[in-house]
């Protein structure tokens, strides 16, 4: 049996982005209005993960300009970041499965990121976090 925590899958959701004619203005008035923590990046919410309760999982809730180029090709007015785990295991999986993979395992601090098209053209961004995110 192979082992839970290696099992190529969605563990979660890492982050919800939208299109915004002014992000700036929108950020504030989520600041204003619903007493979100904001920065020029949007809002980080923060919970523990129910599987190791010492780990802290956060989630992105960012406005993008409206048009900006990091949804394409969706023409969608937004983007769902799922948190995965075994992403490589994931793309390999993905990729026997026909799913339209638009760029390669891209790794960062945060770290690793691909991107997929679903069905309905939407982007869908696939995040594996790094161990201390």
């Amino acid at each position: 049996m192979e082992d839970q925590n290696k099992t190529p899958k969605v563990t979660g959701i890492g982050g919800i982005f939208f299109f915004s004619d002014d992000p700036k203005e929108t950020r504030d008035w989520y600041a204003k209005n619903l007493g979100l923590d904001t920065t020029e990046w949007g809002s980080t919410f923060e919970s523990r993960n129910i599987n190791d309760p010492d780990k802290i999982n956060s989630l992105q809730w960012s406005p993008f300009k409206t048009g900006s180029s990091y949804f394409s090709p969706s023409k969608k007015e937004f983007m769902i970041n799922y948190r995965v785990q075994n992403i490589e295991g994931l793309v390999k999986n993905l990729k026997e499965n026909d799913v339209t993979i638009l760029d390669e395992i891209e790794s960062s601090d945060y770290g690793k990121f691909v991107h997929i098209l679903d069905p309905d053209g939407n982007k869908i961004e696939l995040w594996e976090p790094s161990d201390n995110k």
